[in-house]
């Protein structure tokens, strides 16, 4: 049962439901999570760490860069929980907002590092 109450506790946070929202779309470091959700560093890095305690998200480096991604569902619960956040909550005005952000963000991203190898 400690499970289930740590994983809710985790998502009673609007903020972090709109992170778990965007990281349903896909993997995406901070600065673009920041830039999606127009939030300070520190309050993004405070709710991933959250949402990694509660073994919802993972991290990965690449060079200085930490990239953050939906885990994969352990249970039957999380998964229906996180199709809802790829379905139904994508749907929310404030999540279409985070993700039209978040896609601008990240096409400017890839610009750069196709300008970078060239």
């Amino acid at each position: 049962m400690d499970q289930y109450v740590s994983f809710f506790k985790a998502l009673s946070d609007p903020t972090r439901l709109r992170i778990m929202v965007l990281l349903a779309e896909k993997e995406l470091c901070v600065c673009q999570i920041e830039d999606a959700l127009s939030l300070s560093q520190a309050k993004v890095s405070r709710h991933l760490n959250v949402l990694r305690h509660a073994r919802m998200v993972e991290a990965k480096r690449e060079g200085l860069w930490i990239y953050y991604s939906q885990v994969k569902a352990k249970n039957c619960l999380e998964k229906k929980i996180f199709e809802c956040f790829k379905k139904c909550l994508r749907r929310d005005k404030f999540c279409l907002i985070d993700i039209a952000r978040m896609t601008k963000r990240c096409s400017r991203d890839t610009i750069k590092k196709r300008s970078l190898h060239a």
